[in-house]
């Protein structure tokens, strides 16, 4: 392999050095779902040319998320071994939503144990990352969630067990016919 180019200081990343970057980001994956990359789960949000170097934009699934110190670790390392000058942005609005998480991403989680999000939280593909995105909350039946299918047997046939699963992000729920517990990612 070639070594990386390195940005002149002070100069903005040329649209190559961009391009090795972001496919250097593509490799990382979630600390806590490591069969995902954090483009897949739509946490890494922009690589982006900086006055003094790159911005690489990530966003937390939820506030508090323990494993964004991770991350930020991980995109400075990438940056490093590339020798690209450039610093990790964390940008909170708009708040990531499980509309984030590629296909891919959704059919990783249920080959790995954990059932995806049902459904879209909110807007159309089109409008995944806008800004303008809105949550719409509801009240009632209307609000409930569609049977979630077992990811080990594929049975609907399932129920909470508990709202909070292994991190705050997810439910713990039991198959009801292969007995198996599962954690869903809820969505929001």
């Amino acid at each position: 392999m070639n070594a990386a180019p390195t940005a002149a200081p002070g100069a903005a990343p040329d649209a190559d050095t961009l391009s090795l970057v972001w496919a250097a980001l593509d490799s990382l994956s979630d600390p806590e779902i490591p069969v995902i990359t954090l483009r897949e789960m739509g946490i890494l949000r922009d690589v982006r040319a900086a006055a003094d170097g790159l911005e690489v934009v990530i966003t937390p699934t939820y506030s508090g998320c323990p494993a964004m110190g991770q991350i930020e670790d991980d995109v400075r390392e990438v940056l490093r071994r590339l020798r690209v000058p450039g610093r990790v942005v964390t940008q909170l609005a708009p708040a990531w939503t499980t509309d984030w998480m590629t296909d891919a991403a959704k059919d990783k989680l249920r080959a790995y144990g954990i059932a995806p999000p049902q459904g879209r939280c909110a807007g159309d593909a089109a409008s995944q990352q806008d800004a303008t995105n809105v949550l719409r909350f509801v009240r009632g039946a209307a609000a409930a969630t569609p049977a979630v299918p077992c990811p080990h047997c594929g049975s609907s046939h399932t129920v909470e067990s508990s709202h909070f699963g292994s991190t705050a992000c997810k439910a713990l729920y039991k198959c009801l016919d292969c007995q198996e517990p599962f954690d869903y990612f809820k969505p929001y």
